[in-house]
């Protein structure tokens, strides 16, 4: 998810318009051949929803963990590691 949410922002940056005044953001340049006016604000919400699906999953991994289960304790520790690995 970290992944995706890095790999979204590079392409975010490179669509954003060189000039950021409201009326570059809003109505695009004629001749313009580059990125769609506007695709940054969907990288952005790309971006905000793995956001939201990284904060969803680290609560319900923290609920587990609560359990007070070993094994769920010592699962949730390997597959931190596992996946920080890869």
């Amino acid at each position: 998810i970290k992944m995706g949410k890095v790999v979204l922002l590079r392409r975010a940056l490179l669509a954003l318009p060189r000039s950021l005044s409201r009326e570059s953001l809003v109505e695009p340049e004629e001749g313009d051949t580059g990125p769609a006016q506007g695709s940054w604000f969907q990288y952005h919400v790309g971006q905000t929803l793995f956001h939201v699906v990284q904060v969803v999953l680290g609560y319900m991994v923290m609920l587990a963990v609560m359990s007070y289960n070993a094994w769920i304790f010592l699962g949730a520790i390997a597959g931190s590691t596992l996946g920080y690995f890869v």
